[in-house]
């Protein structure tokens, strides 16, 4: 028999476990520390188990009377689903519910470890307004003090996390059978938007030409080498930086799910540039595990930042161009091209679908429009580089000209071929 100390003493263990009660009640502890009270019982000769909620807003005495409840109708030769279900979803309150939607979603789906304590942090708050209240009963205004009260401190972004976390459990909590809507959808527009600040990017294409124009000049050559993937590939930086010579197989770039922000395999076309970058950084580390260690140690990769270090040095500070902002160039020439459709560059941008499960199967979509869009985004880039290392000659030439004296003074210091570009 357990004791109400006994119950509160329960701690988490890497694998869930039971502890038992008597009369085929137990708690259910689970890794995340919930505790939830379960009764097996036969009905017509088959097993089946009740739920009564968790531990503490279902108490001991109280999962006890449902169980002698439970036995009363088994006694009467009654179902007692019915009223095990009524019981449950009586019992059911945000945070049990919240509980239960971490532990089937967030966790059972292999998010990170970091997403998790994202989450978790994102419910705790909500749960300190909500948290006991039946989640069948909460009602738009309740959940909006609620976020007024964070809202208050200019915690804009919080906000919009709270409230989308709120909705997530309430439509996990309809599909249940645990409450008939969501209130959280109830509040779009009832709160204050916040302005998000961009990644700094370039986007107008001389700027462009000059961007990969002074990369060519960064040192060390890995270094450089990583920027030129980086403008090549769009891929976040921290997935470059983690990059491993084992996930490269001709022309194509895999990356595993558990290196992606959203936690799903992204397949990266290699046009013939990156190719060649990467056969260039073959003899400098190829023989070890990433493609940019760090310098420290080998067995790891570079640090994140060592990326936005390099564009520092080579003149673009934070507030110019970052290393995120080599997506935003790729996006804005892509699509202001009108050669290519919205869906193949977001896909290569590895932005989640709206269909997560067929995205989830399904690396290959869109598969040869994406192969010619980075193709074709290579030789802009090379094109944009060559303009301006015309353009710039052209300027020197014709500054030359303008201080000198004589055309022909001026011919006898030039090339004849640097007329071609004049």
């Amino acid at each position: 028999m357990l004791t109400n100390a006994t119950v509160l003493g329960l701690k988490a263990r890497r694998e869930p476990y039971k502890v038992s009660d008597g009369g085929g009640l137990y708690v259910f502890v689970q890794p995340t520390g919930s505790k939830l009270w379960r009764l097996a019982y036969r009905f017509q000769g088959k097993q089946r188990t009740a739920s009564f909620g968790a531990y503490p807003t279902v108490s001991l005495a109280g999962a006890r009377t449902n169980r002698d409840e439970i036995k009363a109708l088994l006694k009467a030769g009654q179902d007692p689903a019915t009223a095990a279900r009524m019981i449950s979803k009586t019992a059911r309150t945000f945070r049990t519910v919240a509980a239960e939607w971490e532990q089937k979603k967030v966790i059972a789906e292999g998010r990170s470890a970091s997403t998790i304590f994202r989450t978790r942090w994102l419910l705790n708050m909500l749960e300190a307004g909500i948290g006991d209240r039946p989640i069948a009963e909460i009602e738009p205004p309740e959940l909006l003090e609620v976020l007024r009260k964070i809202e208050v401190g200019g915690l804009h972004e919080t906000v919009a996390r709270l409230r989308a976390t709120a909705s997530s459990v309430f439509r996990f909590g309809i599909a249940s059978g645990y409450c008939k809507r969501d209130p959280a959808a109830d509040l779009r527009g009832a709160l204050t938007t916040g302005t998000s600040t961009p990644h700094p990017a370039i986007t107008e294409p001389k700027q462009i030409g000059e961007l990969m124009r002074a990369i060519e000049g960064a040192r060390p050559d890995r270094i450089r080498l990583a920027l030129k993937l980086l403008a090549l590939t769009c891929v976040r930086p921290g997935e470059l930086i983690g990059a491993e010579w084992s996930e490269i197989s001709s022309a194509v770039w895999d990356i595993p799910a558990h290196r992606m922000k959203m936690r799903l395999p992204h397949r990266v076309p290699l046009s013939r540039q990156a190719l060649a970058v990467i056969e260039e950084l073959r003899p400098i580390t190829g023989n070890l595990k990433y493609l940019f260690p760090s310098s420290r140690d080998p067995d790891q990769p570079a640090p994140k930042n060592r990326i936005g270090r390099a564009l520092v040095d080579v003149g673009y500070s934070g507030d110019r161009h970052v290393p995120h902002g080599f997506r935003s160039t790729f996006s804005t020439l892509a699509n202001e091209s009108g050669k290519w459709s919205p869906d193949a560059i977001e896909l290569q941008l590895a932005h989640v679908e709206s269909n997560r499960v067929r995205r989830a199967y399904n690396r290959n979509v869109r598969w040869e429009e994406r192969v010619a869009l980075m193709a074709w985004y290579a030789d802009y880039l090379d094109e944009l580089k060559q303009v301006l290392s015309k353009t710039g000659l052209r300027e020197v030439v014709w500054a030359f000209l303008a201080t000198s004296e004589r055309w022909e003074h001026a011919c006898e210091h030039l090339e004849p071929q640097i007329f071609l570009v004049a």
